[in-house]
């Protein structure tokens, strides 16, 4: 075993010191999904994406196959933004701040008007479940790619899709279905229900609005916080109370519906790894549903969609107990970030699926023909530093930018490139990694590779976190929840703890880049012995542990493959002493020191390394 190791290692640190010496990617892309395209099935000729980032380039691909041309929309500080580049056409929406741009109905509008596009793909966020956005443009005749204004407005009320849930037979969870009024109703209704309970926002999604309390003084707390979140991201501060259900799974059951009364389950999304509950990783399938089970949630999923007479791709969430029980969580009647995962274990392209069924077709398959071919895993990739809270974001620009494509069976949706800036006004995803297997296993071990040849400088990103889920022993064995960062990391995430073995591996890998760089600076700056001499003299005499840190400090951050070695990267503590909105959410920082002196206001726009309080 012993010497299995020592081997293997030393592949990995050959393989090092090729990345440096060659530098190639031979740009292999293998996506497991098909466009089956008909030219006779005459859609549409321009279509607006009213969208950015990934999402947006992932729906130009789509319609490039598809022979449609597209519009882009971008607020000014995307001007040269990938998806931008990628569009036939583009139109400037307005400032960054997404008040301005994004959800800029009037902008947007006026861009459809002035390229003639004839419909709108939304993607996900910002528009894409607003009900008056819908009705202006059928109010132009222009096709607006999702379900029909009813459908949004009953599933986007978490009340309202609760009450049509149960008349739909479907199961739900137990709770108050009307709106809370104010903190003390709340403290009244969660006493009733009895604690935990969850606090959350009527229009919400994504996770905002979102508290567990498990008491009286949480319950007005987190009532504060949701309302405060829900207002920013939905422009609706309603909130409703539900009885919490500790320690499940959340798992998700996709739905395709066309405008004829057909309606399909694409099978299941395991999408339990959550912090702050946003998904970090997911899988289809999951390794917990039996065929009974899924059979059961998918007939269920579909049940709901024709209750609201649902047509395009939406999503039905559900919380699923360790005894298999399922219960409704809510609809996104939406494309979801986690789609590629489906796309790869039926071969169905929902981009294509969804413009079919807005222009009126009805669907091509049935459910028999819907497939679970191999294992998908994705892995979102942020501009986040994970030892900070799981993920606070971080901004910057991207100096050093290298997917893995090089290998097979790897997929990466990003609207990113070398160069680009990650904003304090978006999201800070990166891209969203998928890799496919014939078998979970496959898919797991082609993840780790995937992770280990990403290469993304200039902002902190959480790579190093997602590799140690991915390997983690329990998630390999399938024992997750929707509490699995918590439980696995009580007092937060400190990255991988090297043993003696693996650190020799990256002080020889280390040292290989060491001696790259320096055999590159020679061909300019003279004789190689003396720095050779030099490294064989300190390795072998001494290899101190100063110089040990020198270098292998030196090779990671100057060597121009980037390798990441377990993920391995340098814990920098937060402290918690205000509260900050990021990315429209509210974290909530205490400190246990005495406040010296407040070195900023309510409402200021801060970035990282500002001095927002000083402490004695």
């Amino acid at each position: 075993m012993a010497a299995y190791r020592s081997a293997a290692g030393f592949q990995r640190v050959l393989l090092a010191f090729k990345h440096v010496c060659l530098k190639q990617r031979c740009g292999v892309i293998i996506c497991r999904y098909s466009t089956v395209y008909d030219p006779n099935e005459k859609t549409f000729d321009k279509i607006l994406i009213a969208n950015r980032g990934e999402i947006a380039c992932r729906v130009i691909k789509t319609c490039k196959k598809m022979g449609i041309k597209t519009v882009a929309v971008h607020s000014d500080v995307d001007s040269s933004a990938v998806h931008v580049k990628m569009a036939d056409e583009a139109v400037c929406v307005g400032p960054a701040p997404t008040s301005k741009s994004y959800l800029n109905m009037d902008a947007i509008m006026n861009a459809v008007k002035q390229t003639g596009a004839q419909a709108v793909h939304p993607g996900y966020g910002f528009l894409s479940e607003n009900k008056e956005f819908a009705k202006r443009l059928a109010a132009e005749g222009v096709t607006f790619i999702g379900p029909d204004t009813h459908a949004i407005q009953a599933m986007g009320d978490k009340i309202e899709s609760k009450l049509i849930a149960k008349a739909a037979k479907v199961n739900t969870i137990p709770g108050f279905d009307g709106v809370v009024k104010d903190a003390e109703e709340a403290v009244k209704i969660a006493g009733e229900i009895g604690y935990p309970v969850m606090i959350k926002a009527s229009a919400g999604g994504g996770g905002k609005g979102m508290r567990i309390s498990w008491n009286d003084e949480e319950t007005r707390e987190g009532f504060r916080f949701s309302s405060q979140e829900a207002a920013s991201s939905f422009g609706d501060d309603r909130l409703l109370i539900e009885k919490f259900i500790d320690n499940p799974r959340h798992i998700e059951i996709q739905v395709l519906a066309d405008k004829h009364g057909n309606a399909l389950w694409l099978n299941e999304r395991e999408c339990s790894i959550q912090r702050r509950n946003q998904k970090v990783v997911e899988e289809a399938p999951s390794t917990f549903l039996d065929p009974d089970t899924r059979r059961a949630m998918g007939e269920q999923a579909v049940s709901l969609a024709k209750a609201v007479k649902y047509s395009s791709a939406g999503t039905v969430e559900f919380l699923v107990d360790s005894q298999k029980n399922f219960y409704f969580l809510e609809m996104n009647t939406r494309l979801q970030v986690e789609h590629p995962i489906t796309e790869c274990i039926t071969g169905l392209d929902l981009v294509h699926q969804m413009i079919r069924i807005a222009k009126g077709y009805k669907l091509q398959q049935k459910q028999s023909d819907i497939p679970i071919n191999g294992w998908a895993i994705e892995s979102r990739v942020y501009a986040e530093d994970p030892y900070k809270s799981f993920g606070l974001p971080s901004i910057g620009r991207l100096s050093q930018y290298q997917e893995p494509l090089n290998l097979p069976n790897v997929r990466v949706d990003s609207g990113i490139q070398e160069g680009s800036d990650i904003s304090i006004y978006y999201d800070p995803m990166i891209s969203k990694l998928v890799t496919y297997g014939k078998t979970r296993e496959e898919a797991l071990k082609k993840m780790e590779e995937a992770l280990d040849n990403y290469v993304i400088r200039g902002v902190t990103h959480n790579i190093p976190l997602l590799r140690e889920i991915i390997v983690h022993p329990r998630f390999v064995s399938g024992d997750i929840s929707t509490k699995f960062l918590p439980e696995v990391y009580p007092d937060g995430f400190k990255g991988h703890m090297l043993t003696a073995g693996e650190r020799r591996e990256l002080l020889a890998t280390a040292a290989a880049l060491y001696v790259a760089a320096q055999l590159r600076s020679q061909k300019f700056l003279g004789d190689l012995r003396f720095y050779v001499l030099d490294l064989q003299k300190s390795m072998k005499y001494s290899m101190s542990h100063v110089f040990q840190e020198v270098i292998i400090k030196y090779s990671l951050r100057n060597s121009c493959c980037g390798l990441l070695f377990f993920g391995v990267l340098k814990v920098a503590e937060g402290q918690e002493i205000c509260v900050i909105e990021a990315m429209k959410m509210q974290n909530s920082m205490t400190a246990a020191k005495t406040v010296k002196s407040v070195h900023c206001k309510a409402g200021d726009t801060v970035g990282e390394g500002d001095l927002l309080v000083e402490l004695e």
